[in-house]
């Protein structure tokens, strides 16, 4: 009966910050603006935006993808640290979360810019600027900034509590360093790697600020416009089903991404 009423906090949380904002959206995406009443033209209107889902979806995976191979290496090198350097390096690897995001983003705007750090250093060179900003890379580099760090900390977790006997078992049965990680170390990170693929994906696919300083028109993501349908075009029937859609989006990429890491732990690892 005790444990029951501890779940009180936690579902009323739920209901008032998750379900009702849920509902509103979902009535919001079947109403009309004018009268309120049930429609699907919201919803028909989405194929106008599939280029710009796409787009989103694209490059998301290229920035989960690039913060895979820069954070896995990180992680491993800082789960292999003795006990008190791990806690130093973990603490490095947070101490960007600790500054704004938009602040973050916006250092990146400084060095990127036609006039900013990178660009005086090359024109100081005799040497025309660099069109390093309004890009899909410099995009990406932005997701990639600010995202890593979700990364690299489930990453961590995993390879943290690698059971080092399995590791010597390998190797006492006449495997070297790539057999090791082959065969061991990497099937038992892959519930870590889903984990940072998953959040670092679910950010970047719905990120507008990112796009909007470091991008262009032809960069634009669907999280940019969503925010314009309700700031700028005064249309919160279309961006609450834009929204709903992504959401939609999203689950259905985390519930694969579970799914996939539910099969490789029900698999045995053997060296």
């Amino acid at each position: 009966m005790k444990s029951k009423r501890l779940l009180v906090p936690y579902v009323a949380w739920m209901l008032v910050f998750t379900l009702i904002p849920l509902g509103v959206v979902v009535y919001f995406a079947f109403t009309d603006a004018a009268t309120g009443r049930f429609t699907l033209e919201n919803l028909s209107d989405l194929g106008v935006y599939l280029p710009i889902f796409l787009r989103s979806i694209f490059l998301s995976l290229i920035s989960a993808g690039i913060c895979l191979l820069i954070g896995y290496p990180v992680a491993y090198t800082i789960a292999q640290a003795p006990v008190k350097r791990q806690r130093f390096l973990s603490m490095l690897v947070m101490l960007p979360m600790c500054m704004s995001f938009l602040l973050r983003t916006l250092a990146w705007v400084a060095m990127l810019e036609d006039t900013g750090i990178i660009n005086s250093v090359v024109t100081a060179l005799g040497l025309e600027p660099l069109p390093l900003i309004r890009t899909n890379g410099a995009v990406i580099l932005g997701m990639v900034y600010n995202y890593l760090p979700y990364m690299i900390t489930p990453l961590y977790t995993v390879m943290m509590k690698i059971d080092h006997r399995l590791v010597e078992a390998a190797q006492d049965l006449g495997c070297d360093s790539t057999q090791v990680f082959t065969k061991v170390i990497l099937p038992l990170s892959v519930p870590g790697i889903v984990s940072g693929i998953t959040m670092v994906f679910v950010p970047a696919v719905s990120t507008f600020y990112i796009s909007q300083k470091l991008g262009s028109t032809g960069t634009t993501m669907i999280g940019d416009v969503i925010e314009s349908q309700f700031k700028t075009a005064y249309n919160p029937n279309l961006g609450a089903a834009l929204s709903l859609v992504m959401m939609i989006l999203i689950f259905v990429c985390i519930g694969f991404m579970n799914r996939f890491s539910d099969d490789d732990e029900e698999g045995v690892v053997t060296p």
